[in-house]
């Protein structure tokens, strides 16, 4: 894709973190853009930050487990902006629990949103992108695709998923005018941690502590753990702007920050014990990891 100028972009998750700052940034590279969230105050939010870009920005409240509302949105959009583009399929949750404790309601609300979210959006646009003469669809992952940590066990089912299924619509679509990409950010600061559900046992340490060690505060609560996650994360301007210019460079496999190419890194060389080496370089980056925004 040369140019991002008089594309139509559709985003979930744009309430917060990267969605957010996709659709900021998408609407400064001339762009209009569908935003979509199930929040509807941080929608809203948003949809104010992007008022000064002189682009056609329309709101839609979303629940991207709801199937039925996934299938109506394409129709929805090209009533109100003529045509897609491309499409980001951002939205995502976790819950931070050992496999045993976990209620399989909580399995399904994890797998409904992070995976069939995904594939229910990819069924529902894939033709109207095809009909485009360059188009782009953008599933978000995660370097939780690519390595495990404990307690996170739903969470890596669903982004192992949407990597698996992603590079293979790259595979099968290689020669269309549709790219296909994969994005699997590191730590990145939004609100993931915020919106998780927690079923912890003593016994058995968060997965950041597992990956970062207690001695750099991340703290015991969740609202501690919130606190340190968004706010040690890469700026979440800076991670959207990443994607974007890896989707321009057509590049398949998008990896957001030296964490996660370094996590990927380690999970080559050392395929069952790369945890091993983990506090060798996330300590290090947390501490220098940029957290301020992009001047956009």
């Amino acid at each position: 894709m040369k140019s991002f100028a008089n594309k139509v972009a559709v985003i979930t998750g744009a309430g917060s973190g990267m969605g957010r700052y996709l659709a900021i940034l998408l609407a400064k590279a001339g762009a209009n853009v569908a935003i979509c969230e199930i929040n509807e105050t941080t929608l809203a939010e948003t949809h104010t930050m992007m008022a000064d870009y002189g682009v056609n920005v329309s709101v839609h409240v979303l629940d991207v487990a709801d199937k039925a509302a996934v299938e109506a949105l394409p129709a929805e959009i090209i009533e109100q902006h003529g045509q897609v583009d491309l499409v980001f399929n951002n939205a995502g949750v976790t819950v931070d629990s050992p496999f045993e404790d976990m209620s399989e309601a909580d399995w399904d609300w994890v797998m409904n949103i992070n995976l069939q979210g995904v594939i229910n959006s990819t069924r529902a646009f894939l033709p109207h992108l095809q009909k485009r003469p360059e188009a782009a669809l953008i599933n978000t992952s995660s370097i939780f695709g690519m390595i495990t940590v404990p307690s996170q066990s739903v969470y890596h089912t669903t982004k192992f998923a949407v990597r698996g299924f992603t590079e293979c619509l790259a595979k099968e679509l290689k020669d269309s005018n549709v790219q296909i990409h994969c994005v699997h950010p590191g730590h990145i600061g939004t609100n993931i941690v915020t919106n998780a559900r927690m079923n912890e046992r003593k016994d058995v340490a968060n997965a950041m502590q597992q990956m970062m060690g207690k001695f750099i505060g991340i703290g015991s609560t969740q609202e501690e753990k919130a606190d340190f996650f968004r706010n040690n994360g890469m700026h979440p301007s800076r991670a959207s702007n990443i994607i974007l210019k890896g989707v321009l460079k057509n590049r398949i496999r998008i990896f957001v920050g030296a964490d996660a190419k370094l996590m990927d890194l380690s999970q080559r060389l050392f395929p069952m014990n790369y945890d091993r080496v983990f506090p060798l370089f996330t300590v290090p980056l947390t501490l220098m990891r940029n957290k301020k925004p992009l001047n956009y």
